[in-house]
């Protein structure tokens, strides 16, 4: 019999990003509170496909899944945004407990209006801001227009390429919520630094893909990313756990 270990019922929480089915299992398996379900992670994560999201929600944990049509940034033009919305009722309907969304302007600012209305379209789902909000001009304001808008949190690396490097802005963050939502760091956290970053700016929860390689075998290029293919390590997933329950 397989042994499952529980998520964490201490202060602090992992949600594991995923790009397959194996890998959510993995993640669960291992000690995960929660999963971000994505396609493609060498894009940054992008919408996972019907069929995974049906997959995924039959897990114990809970399942958000990543709204991205498209890699690149986050102004979407009005065929994205059908897509978008499609794929909000498509997790509803597959029974996964939330989504991940970021829209923004022209102008780099949040798109608070598309934004209010993909939160309309998820009412009663759960709901992340992804890190449209490390690209965003005012990652403050940015804060504050995601607490309005009813996000529960917000997944960002304090507007550096990784989080260990944005500590001082991931604080701020925490200490202008109050409370009000969740301040989540995500990119570069690893089991020997997650420790420190959670000390320092007091959050509740981290986000991190805990992926080791593929081996590879004889293909064309244009089958793998190109850097070969990840997938998600249970036990990356334990260290990382560990790290942050002690």
């Amino acid at each position: 019999m397989t042994t499952v270990l529980k998520p964490s019922k201490a202060a602090v929480d992992l949600e594991v990003c995923v790009d397959t089915i194996d890998g959510a299992m993995a993640a669960q398996q291992a000690g995960a509170a929660r999963v971000e379900l994505c396609a493609a992670l060498s894009e940054g994560g992008l919408t996972p496909s019907a069929g995974m999201m049906a997959a995924a929600a039959t897990l114990d944990i809970p399942c958000y899944a990543m709204i991205r049509p498209r890699s690149g940034l986050f102004h979407f033009n009005e065929h994205e945004v059908r897509i978008m919305r499609a794929d909000i009722k498509a997790a509803r309907e597959a029974g996964l407990a939330g989504v991940v969304l970021g829209v923004q302007q022209q102008n780099g600012e949040l798109d608070t209006d598309l934004l209010e209305q993909l939160c309309d379209d998820a009412n009663g789902l759960g709901t992340t801001l992804h890190r449209v909000i490390d690209v965003v001009p005012d990652p403050l304001q940015a804060l504050e227009q995601a607490i309005s808008l009813g996000f529960e949190r917000v997944l960002t690396s304090g507007a550096q390429p990784e989080a260990p490097q944005g500590v001082e802005l991931i604080r701020t963050m925490v200490q202008q919520a109050g409370g009000r939502i969740s301040v989540m760091p995500g990119c570069g956290l690893t089991a020997d630094n997650v420790a420190q970053l959670v000390a320092d700016t007091g959050v509740r929860e981290v986000h991190a893909a805990c992926l080791t390689p593929v081996s590879r075998e004889r293909a064309f290029s244009d089958f793998d990313p190109p850097n070969g293919r990840m997938q998600t390590s249970g036990s990356e997933v334990q260290a990382m756990v560990a790290a942050i329950t002690g």
